[in-house]
């Protein structure tokens, strides 16, 4: 018998959860529940497989809608539009599912939850109110609010600009994204006026491990340790991998955003909580070695 822990993985076939289940095959079984396997988290009667089920604890949360762009495009239809019943409803749905079954949820929120003015100098902290700006950003929140009223065991992980150290078949992370551009001499416009707090998805996976391991529950920042904009990323990009910098452009948010979704100014967020779990979370600079 296998003394690995089992996890209930919703969503994890993309970016996020592929590295997350790569680096911690050694002591979790992750199982993948999609679409793909007949499970949509917007229809409860696909979730039996977890109401029926008595071999896993865990549930690992990621499926969403995390277009920004697209969500934004969604507000108008309010609850009946994908946005709302993907990341709200399908929330709700796997949370009574748990709920049922005594399962602890992990639930995968992002940085945009906050609206990046007025931001707390040290960056935004787990006890900082959100106030999102955006639709994307709202349904997100909406879903946090339920995972924390839930009666469930939970831990709510705030994730902001993931990437990692290889390519990804399916998408591209900003990192690679703007290598490729480079490589190709292409031009890369750069928003100066917002600051992000971007995330090495090994550290990420690490906080995973960390926090079930120590049993916690709550809020918690999983996110690196230097805030930057996009722009002087991209040029840290260029910079360590020996690419043309003259390639790169600065823009802003309003001209670069022009009809889209609200984007925050500054999301520095502060990472001291995760931090005393024992994981080191690196530097923008410092991912950026592993990349190399």
């Amino acid at each position: 018998m296998s003394d690995k822990i089992n996890i209930f993985g919703i969503g994890v076939s993309g970016l996020v959860g592929s590295r997350i289940i790569e680096l911690l095959k050694d002591d979790y079984i992750i199982d993948n529940f999609s679409l793909d396997t007949g499970v949509d988290i917007t229809n409860p009667n696909t979730l039996d497989v977890i109401t029926q089920d008595k071999e896993h604890d865990v549930v690992l949360l990621l499926a969403a809608k995390a277009d920004v762009d697209g969500c934004e495009r969604d507000k108008d239809q309010g609850t009946t539009g994908a946005a709302y019943k993907i990341n709200v409803e399908g929330a709700q749905n796997v949370v009574n599912a748990c709920r049922d079954t005594g399962k602890k949820i992990i639930y995968v929120s992002t940085d945009f939850v906050f609206d990046g003015e007025g931001t707390p100098e040290g960056g935004y902290t787990e006890e900082d109110a959100p106030h999102p700006i955006n639709w994307y950003a709202k349904t997100k929140h909406m879903a946090e609010e339920i995972v924390k009223n839930s009666g469930s065991p939970f831990i709510i992980i705030r994730l902001a600009y993931p990437y990692q150290d290889k390519e990804f078949a399916l998408k591209k992370d900003f990192v690679h994204a703007i290598i490729g551009r480079l490589k190709s001499n292409q031009s890369v416009a750069a928003v100066t006026d917002h600051i992000m707090t971007p995330t090495f998805l090994d550290d990420f996976a690490m906080c995973i491990d960390a926090l079930i391991k120590s049993k916690q529950t709550g809020i918690f920042h999983a996110v690196g340790s230097q805030a930057l904009s996009p722009f002087d990323a991209a040029m840290l990009i260029a910079k360590r991998f020996g690419l043309d910098s003259s390639l790169i452009t600065k823009t802003t948010r309003a001209e670069y955003f022009k009809d889209r979704a609200a984007r925050p100014f500054n999301l520095s967020m502060n990472n001291a909580k995760i931090k005393q779990l024992g994981v080191k979370m690196k530097t923008f600079e410092e991912g950026l070695e592993f990349v190399k």
